[in-house]
């Protein structure tokens, strides 16, 4: 999985990506500092696997990992080449969802782009760049179906759906917000657009918002209004809490974040709410070779999960020993979750549930 952060110059994305993942990406007080995007790669926590360690002691431990990319800031007229723009847009292109940083904190000693904090503004200006760059491709797209149609009748609905969809783009409203129906969403299999990609509003907070309760924040309120009439997801977290507690030992972390009355950092509540909005699960392999996550979309079947190991285990795929983590932890053994009936053998059609513990068969 694959997150683009972005944002306007100066709302501390550079900052939280350098928490997150610790990769020491620049981070200055000044417009365009990140030019290229920085790369990092971030572990999923997953308590399971360290329960499934102790159970195995394997010879090697894989979580499942994410990708974070720290794309540059944004600014008006992106989409005809402003700025950075066109490498934005295309940076963004090659991202799996958006997590959007709005900056919702006030700092005279901080510079903000626009002069001012405001985050209706500032979300305005970043989807109103994605959607520009998508009406080009819808209006392409209405061309290609309007001349297609002349031949072949069945075009001329695409050419009305997209008509349609255009219109909702030029009103200043994201692709993601569109009311679809299953056939449009077919037609929209090859058309990814910009404002059409799950997005996440991280709404960057003070240390303070968190002390006092992030509720009473107004931006932030601001942020969540937009986010619901998106149906996006929204998280507040702070970047420049998320840098000092990143080198912290795991208990000063625990105590720094009991503190403020948080069970979690920012980053396991970001990683949370990606799964949840791209329709993420896990299952496990385990044994003595490895203890393994596996990061799938929920309703994929026991084939399609077998592939993401190994091609040949989806082409020859002969059946799934499947049991549930809870099972065999409460067991404490393979053998005597089998021993229970708790195993079950599964085949093509089995649906992949998270927290799934499975040992592929297959033959090629």
């Amino acid at each position: 999985m694959k997150l683009g952060i972005v944002g306007l110059p100066n709302v501390g994305k550079s900052t939280l990506f350098n928490a997150i993942t610790n990769a020491g990406a620049q981070s200055a007080n000044y417009p365009f500092c990140t030019i290229e995007p920085n790369v990092g790669m971030v572990t999923v926590p997953d308590t399971r696997l360290d329960v499934l360690a102790k159970m195995y002691d394997p010879d090697k431990y894989t979580p499942a990992t994410i990708e974070f990319v720290d794309i540059a800031g944004l600014v008006k007229g992106a989409s005809k080449g402003e700025g950075l723009g066109n490498k934005f847009l295309a940076n963004i292109r090659e991202v799996d969802a958006i997590v959007h940083v709005v900056r919702c904190f006030e700092d005279d000693n901080i510079v903000h782009v626009e002069g001012s904090v405001n985050p209706k503004r500032d979300t305005e200006i970043i989807n109103l760049e994605l959607i520009f760059s998508d009406l080009d491709m819808v209006e392409r797209r209405i061309d290609r179906a309007a001349k297609a149609a002349k031949g072949d009748k069945k075009f001329a609905a695409e050419a009305e759906f997209f008509k349609e969809l255009k219109a909702h783009l030029e009103e200043g409203k994201s692709a993601r917000s569109f009311p679809y129906t299953e056939e449009q969403l077919e037609m929209m299999h090859d058309t990814p657009l910009l404002s059409g990609k799950p997005i996440i509003y991280a709404a960057n907070l003070s240390e303070d918002d968190f002390s006092r309760g992030v509720e009473s924040n107004p931006h932030y309120q601001q942020v969540k209004a937009i986010a619901q009439d998106e149906h996006a997801g929204t998280l507040p977290i702070c970047a420049r809490m998320e840098e000092e507690i990143a080198d912290m030992s795991l208990e000063d972390k625990k105590l720094f974040l009991s503190d403020l009355g948080l069970e979690q950092s920012g980053l396991d509540r970001l990683i949370q709410e990606c799964y949840s909005l791209l329709g993420l699960i896990s299952y496990l392999t385990a044994g003595k070779q490895e203890v393994r996550a596996w990061t799938i979309t929920k309703g994929t079947k026991a084939p399609q999960a077998a592939g993401k190991i190994h091609t040949d285990f989806e082409k020859g795929f002969i059946r799934a020993e499947v049991v549930a983590y809870d099972d065999l932890v409460s067991c404490g053994t393979m053998a005597a979750a089998k021993e229970k009936g708790l195993v079950r053998l599964e085949g093509k059609d089995y649906v992949m549930q998270d927290g799934d513990i499975v040992l592929f068969r297959f033959n090629v």
